[in-house]
């Protein structure tokens, strides 16, 4: 049974659970209960409840099944108004997760997706969409669509899992994969917009995340974000172009981090010699965190508020009616990763099918100045390498990624992080043509990436 360690928020009394005088949670608790959890499992195609799971209402002295009549459910998100909750669900032990939807006023569920395969990591988006991660061939892909399941939208394409984190202030899907994408095998934080397009790191420094991970990323009042960085906590804000560490106990982390109203945080964590994952209050800065639910038998992870919330603003999507995308380096000599050792003078373009195979589709001039300006086929698996005059390659891109049909993108150069902002020159490329270089004949149709 459930067993309450301290009592600032509620305590075990008599096999049931019952307020303190201390104070209540602000607002009732959903989480997930698992006799085994293992929060990466599905960056690799596995499962990350091999035991089953089920989601637990806690408000205050009362813990229950949140939803009945289903053989497992886990991944709860709240509506932005508190009224409804997201979950993955199996009715019957054999059946794949499938997304749900319950609505709380007359506790009645509605399924949202109907595919064969397991759909897992559900979150609210705004204008009554939702993301998902989908279970494919290659691994788990992201995909939108309405509440009521129409106009799937596949938003990842590569070889490779994508799973959902959070959704940022900002309207921009936070995801988990590997690094390098699509080839890796160290968890790292990426972004996408809700369309898919604007794919990119959160950060681009990458040898920390390569050499532990980063991953379970959450969105703060404030805007920066805290993850799980190997036995302990760090996060990204908005004037640093790297992490920056957060004071807090060696401990393993399921990220998915709740600021409450007073500051602490409420997160799952387990000691290096627990077997189990617990619910733990951190005050940012502590030595010590403080358990608030375990179970000797199972893991608590994966809380939510049933709180109401503001929306993230909603993305206006801007891609075309076309099957390809336009991409313009605006100085691919620049990088994080240094100088190069000489000029480049050409670009490389390679695609990737969902078997594996690399194709090299083609080349493009590079300007004096660092400026390509090309046409690739949208939706692809791709990837570029700078050339010099002799055909040597000087600079290669680690991972993978894709660009939205109908998609324009500006980068300012090749792997110089998403915090580097442009100089304000014409570049030399679009002086000579605004026609870019196709790089995506109908030779390559055949080569599809992502779904």
């Amino acid at each position: 049974m459930f067993a309450l360690v301290i009592s600032v928020l509620i305590v075990l009394l008599n096999c049931g659970f019952a307020p303190t005088k201390q104070g209540h949670l602000e607002a009732p608790i959903v989480v997930t209960a698992a006799p085994a959890y293992e929060p990466l499992a599905a960056l690799h195609g596995g499962e990350r409840f091999p035991q089953g799971a089920q989601l637990l209402l806690m408000r205050d002295s009362d813990v229950q099944p949140l939803i009945a009549g289903f053989a497992a459910t886990a991944d709860a998100d709240v509506s932005y108004d508190a009224s409804h909750v997201l979950f993955a669900g199996k009715q019957h032990a054999n059946d794949a997760w499938q997304v749900w939807e319950l609505t709380l006023a007359d506790k009645s569920v509605r399924r949202v997706t109907g595919s064969e395969s397991d759909a897992v990591r559900p979150l609210y988006l705004p204008g009554d969409r939702l993301v998902y991660a989908q279970r494919t061939t290659h691994g788990f892909q992201m995909e939108a669509a309405m509440l009521d399941g129409s106009a799937v939208l596949p938003l990842t394409y590569f070889n490779g899992s994508a799973m959902p984190a959070n959704v940022l202030h900002d309207g921009r899907i936070l995801f988990e994969s590997t690094y390098p994408m699509g080839d890796g095998t160290t968890p790292e934080m990426y972004l996408v917009y809700s369309d898919g397009s604007g794919v990119e790191s959160y950060r681009c420094d990458h040898p920390a995340a390569h050499t532990i991970g980063r991953w379970g990323g959450r969105q703060l009042a404030s805007g920066d974000v805290v993850f799980t960085h190997g036995s302990s906590l760090a996060k990204f804000m908005s004037p640093l172009a790297h992490e920056t560490s957060v004071a807090a106990p060696s401990a393993d982390y399921d990220g998915n981090i709740i600021e409450m109203a007073d500051g602490t945080w409420l997160m799952s964590a387990r000691s290096k010699a627990a077997h189990h994952y617990a619910l733990m209050m951190l005050k940012p800065g502590a030595k010590l965190l403080q358990t608030v639910v375990t179970h000797d038998s199972e893991d608590v992870a994966q809380a939510v508020l049933l709180l109401s919330r503001a929306a993230p603003n909603r993305h206006p999507t801007a891609l075309h009616d076309w099957t390809t995308a336009n991409l313009l380096a605006l100085d691919a000599r620049q990088s994080r990763d240094g100088a190069l050792a000489s000029a480049p003078t050409s670009v490389r373009m390679e695609m990737r099918s969902t078997d594996g195979t690399v194709v090299t589709v083609g080349t493009a001039p590079v300007e004096a100045d660092g400026s390509f300006f090309v046409k690739v086929p949208g939706d692809r698996q791709i990837r570029f390498a700078l050339l010099d005059a002799t055909g040597a390659v000087i600079r290669q891109e680690r991972g993978w990624f894709w660009s939205r049909r109908g998609e324009q993108r500006i980068c300012v150069g090749c792997h110089t992080g998403p915090e580097h902002a442009p100089e304000n020159n014409m570049p030399v490329v679009l002086t000579r043509s605004t026609t870019p270089v196709d790089l995506g004949g109908a030779e390559h149709v055949s080569i599809t990436g992502g779904h």
